[in-house]
């Protein structure tokens, strides 16, 4: 199937649909120069996570943490939204879609246009840090100034608590009631639209799966097959941009 016949069957699906959510993973940052991860060229390649109870129980892990995270820094600053990124923002700006669930930490969606209350990240967000013990926010800036002062990461300025960034690390506990909100978002949905996930990492790959089995139909646009295709209602394995350009001229969805 042609990226044309693709993008007029999901424009068409859209149109019919009454609340549709669109699911991202990394496929759709790509193209503005951050990579992925399991891909032959993708971020563990070379380096493989770092589990949550290394990084609590050893400095040194930490140390190794911060020292990639802030040797992709200016990568991910530099960063724009991809036309995906666009599209979906245009969709839910003329209440065609309803909410984006996101595999990300790239914060491109908020970038993009999006507001933080209709956007569900799952994976927390890399574009700053939290203390472990007091939960207090803190800013990248201050944290690559002392790491790259220092060599070693800084702690909490209020408690002392470690200092990690706002995502979830393998090992670690999924966000509570973010999961709970895509849950619900994904029960509520009658369209449920994947773009660039390879659908492998659970729990979050579970959520197209709870929205197919209460109804909804379900799109999945991702450069190589997932394990979820086969009961998808369109699948494309194509370019996500290139797919979802032709959405940028839908109008507002008819009010009843």
């Amino acid at each position: 199937m042609t990226v044309k016949n693709i993008a007029a069957k999901i424009k068409g699906m859209i149109e019919v649909s009454n609340h549709c959510v669109v699911f991202t993973g990394a496929g759709i940052s790509t193209e503005s120069g951050i990579p992925d991860f399991r891909s032959p060229t993708g971020l563990w390649k070379n380096n493989m996570p770092i589990d949550f109870r290394d990084f609590v129980e050893s400095e040194e892990a930490r140390i190794e943490a911060w020292r990639r995270k802030f040797a992709l820094e200016d990568r991910f600053l530099a960063a724009r939204p991809t036309r995906g990124h666009k599209a979906v923002a245009h969709l839910i700006e003329i209440g065609r879609a309803a909410n984006v669930i996101t595999q990300n930490i790239d914060n491109l969606h908020q970038a993009s246009g999006i507001n933080d209350g209709q956007i569900i990240e799952l994976h927390g967000n890399g574009t700053y840090a939290t203390c472990l013990s007091c939960h207090r926010r803190c800013e990248m800036r201050w944290i690559g100034d002392v790491f790259k002062a220092s060599g070693t990461p800084p702690e909490c300025t209020h408690c002392g608590g470690i200092v990690k960034s706002a995502t979830i690390s393998f090992g670690q506990s999924m966000p509570e009631q973010k999961m709970h909100d895509a849950e619900a978002a994904s029960l509520a949905c009658d369209l449920f639209i994947v773009l660039g996930s390879s659908l492998v990492v659970f729990p979050a790959a579970g959520f197209p799966v709870i929205a197919k089995r209460n109804g909804a139909k379900l799109i999945i646009i991702n450069r190589e097959e997932t394990e979820l295709d086969t009961i998808a209602d369109l699948v494309g394995h194509k370019d996500i941009g290139d797919v979802m350009v032709p959405l940028m001229d839908m109008t507002a969805a008819k009010k009843n």
